[in-house]
Parts: structure tokens; sequence; C-alpha cells
């Protein structure tokens, strides 16, 4: 029995460093995820301005067809005054040019301004692109480094599954059943050190009685309080 015990605190040893090992990984994980959130978010954003800017430009060229239909209103407006005979039409093609010409002097004015903008945009653009490339290279490196961390962590898990492997093999079923049980209900610590008439896993005082049968380990015990299986650790010296 002594034997057992032995191998089942060994296995938490391992369980416990696995689980420790599986945590680092979720939380590089974790980093990762939020690494390439990171990237994925400053990739929107230059694509939402490049789209910006392709909308200006649409809406330019739209003013511009607005401006040359205007300006050809005007000319036809100009040379049909030459074909006027009365002062009534005269007057009525003046105030026509007129309003035309106000058209095509807001629509310059508005082509202007996005004109501007559309430079505007375009050196925020160019200064997006810049900082997008050096995030990419960054993200790289950073997303590299993380993953050989992953990397490393699952060999040491892979090694310890190995040694959890080689320890089972020589457990009884039922007592590895148990042992998982008591894991699951346990936050991971199946066994408790039971030292000084205590029991370390939930602080509670042990039974004279139970404590007492620890020292000829003969039998597996566990804590009638917490039902952690019980391995006596006495304080050296």
């Amino acid at each position: 029995m002594k034997k057992r015990l032995e191998m089942l605190e060994q296995l938490q040893e391992i369980d416990l460093r696995i689980d420790s090992l599986k945590n680092s990984q979720n939380s590089l994980h974790g980093e990762l995820n939020g690494i390439e959130q990171g990237l994925v978010a400053a990739r929107e954003e230059a694509a939402e301005l490049d789209s910006r800017i392709a909308q200006v430009e649409q809406e330019k060229t739209e003013q511009e067809g607005l401006l040359a239909t205007e300006q050809e209103n005007i000319r036809r407006s100009e040379s049909h005054m030459k074909e006027i005979k009365t002062n009534k039409e005269f007057q009525a093609i003046g105030r026509e040019i007129a309003a035309a010409r106000k058209q095509a002097a807001e629509l310059e004015e508005q082509i202007l301004q996005k004109v501007g903008q559309i430079e505007q945009l375009r050196g925020e653009s160019t200064g997006r692109s810049a900082s997008l490339a050096e995030l990419e290279q960054n993200t790289a490196q950073r997303s590299g480094e993380k993953l050989a961390e992953i990397s490393a962590i699952q060999q040491d898990i892979d090694a310890d599954l190995a040694r959890r492997e080689e320890i089972t093999k020589h457990l009884p079923a039922s007592l590895l059943k148990r042992y998982t049980l008591l894991r699951e209900q346990r936050r991971g610590q199946a066994l408790a050190i039971a030292r000084d008439g205590y029991c370390l896993g939930c602080n509670m005082n042990l039974p004279p009685q139970l404590y007492n049968s620890l020292f000829r380990g003969d039998e597996m015990i566990s804590c009638p309080h917490c039902q952690r299986v019980l391995i006596l650790k006495q304080q050296a010296g």
C-alpha cells in the first residue's frame, strides 16, 4: 500500500505540473490571439480608410460630371442668346445662365474641398500603411516567439504525460477512478498531507485514531472532512 501511495503522490505532482503548464499554454494562446486581433483591427482600419478615399474620389468624380454639364449648359445658353429676338427671352436666358454659373461655382468649390480631403486622407493612408507594415513585422516576430514558447511547453507536457502513463500502468483501475474523481471534486488535489494531527488539504483536525493509523501505512485512508487521500508527512527534526 505504501508503494501505491508513493505512486499516487508522484501522479498528483505530475498532474499538477501538467495543469500549470496547460494554464501557461492557455495564457500564451490568449496573448497570441490578442496580438493577432491587434493586427486584424489595424488592417480593418486601413481598409476602412482606403474605402473612405474611394468614396470621396467617387463623389469628386460625380461633382466633376455635374460641373461639366453646367458648363455645357452655359455654353449652349450663351450661344442661344445670339438667336434671341425679344428682350423677355433674353432676360430669361440671362437668369438661366446666372443660375448655372452660380451652381458651377458651388460645384467648383465642392470639388476643391474634395481634392483637399483626398490629399489629407491619402496622407493618413500613407502613414497608416507604414505603421501597418511595421506592425505586421512586429506581429510576425512576437507570434513566432509565442508559438515557440507554446511548443516548448508542449514538449514538457508530452514528457510528463509519458511519465504519467508509466505510473498509471501499475495502479488498479478502481484506484485511478477514485483519484480522478477526487481531482475533479477538489480542484486538482486528490491527495493531502497529514501532519501534526491535521489534514493540510482542508486544515481540519483529524480523529486521533485515524491519524495514528497513518503511521502504519498499511491502508489507504481518506480525510473524513474533504475525502482526500491522506499522505503522512512529519516535520523534519
